[in-house]
């Protein structure tokens, strides 16, 4: 039987972003079994593959000797294909009839543009997730079926996340009546640290008499997937639910900072970029990791209330 190499992301976002990369490589070698190498966060995403052979994890610990216990890992297989998207040496160190080695470029391009770049494909590799029966049943069990809107109020660091009490304020917006989704059920979605935003925009909707679901750190990522899949509406700040939420299909307003969108920007026809302050101005902050405050207060609440209106409206969707 064939076999597929991917050495994937340890960040959620790249690796979602990078996906497409698979679906290629399967035509390169169809048939063939996939054994995936990643970072503990994106891992959950890949359960579902078909003709998963094995799915490692690794962290990146500085040095080699991450690299070199994972070349142990993946020893006993010579691969058809060998993706390897962190651009380590480690599907140099293993039988491969075909390599795809990730190189830094000077070209300013999308991550998905990278990826298709990569694998020299024909067209473009747009990313895809697969999902299973257990996602569905917990996108279910946390919510029922009918219009909503989802909410992704974390990020990685405090520079990239829009204030708490204005994600509120556009959710009683698009929701109360005569709006575009009056009477959607907002829920929040984000990982277990995302608890203490999602607590705050829910005590700021609930004073008004508007309730909102936190399911915050409640669903795994392929549950997120399958929730989002049928979402009416997903607005939150540059993350990985981001670009999980534009790799299913749900009509996707993300929101932008200190990072670049022309690298980083949601991806999909029902997808969207919106930032206040250009990326250049904001990139004289330095390293966004060092800034201890939101670099989005430029962003303001009118501006994301009409992008989503017309995010709905070019969808047909209100």
């Amino acid at each position: 039987m064939p076999h597929i190499l991917l050495i994937s992301s340890t960040r959620i976002g790249d690796a979602v972003l990078s996906s497409g990369a698979l679906d290629y490589a399967r035509t390169l070698a169809p048939g063939a079994e996939a054994t995936i190498a990643c970072g503990p966060l994106p891992a959950p995403l890949f359960r579902a593959e078909p003709n998963l052979r094995a799915l490692h994890t690794f962290v990146n610990r500085g040095g080699i000797g991450h690299w070199l216990q994972l070349r142990d890992q993946l020893r006993g297989v010579r691969y058809d294909v060998a993706i390897d998207l962190r651009g380590s040496l480690v599907t140099y160190m293993l039988p491969a009839k075909r390599r795809f080695v990730f190189r830094k470029s000077a070209l300013v391009r999308h991550k998905v543009e990278e990826a298709t770049a990569l694998m020299r494909a024909p067209h473009t590799l747009h990313p895809r997730l697969k999902l299973d029966e257990q996602a569905r049943r917990d996108a279910r069990a946390a919510a029922p079926e009918g219009p909503t809107l989802v909410l992704g109020p974390g990020a990685s660091i405090i520079a990239k996340r829009w204030r708490a009490e204005r994600f509120a304020a556009v959710a009683r917006r698009l929701t109360g009546p005569g709006a575009p989704l009056a009477g959607a059920a907002i829920l929040i979605l984000g990982g277990g640290e995302d608890a203490p935003i999602a607590a705050e925009i829910s005590a700021s909707l609930a004073a008004d008499g508007v309730r909102a679901k936190n399911l915050t750190g409640a669903l795994d990522l392929l549950a997120c997937a399958a929730l989002l899949e049928r979402t009416t509406l997903f607005i939150g700040n540059d993350s990985g639910l981001m670009h999980i939420a534009a790799a299913v299909g749900a009509p996707t307003l993300g929101l932008f900072g200190p990072t670049d969108e022309r690298l980083y920007g949601p991806w999909g026809d029902r997808a969207r970029a919106l930032r206040g302050r250009p990326y250049g101005e904001l990139a004289a902050f330095g390293d966004p990791h060092d800034v201890n405050k939101t670099l989005l207060d430029d962003l303001s609440i009118d501006a994301v209330e009409a992008a989503a209106h017309a995010l709905l409206h070019g969808g047909g969707l209100a």
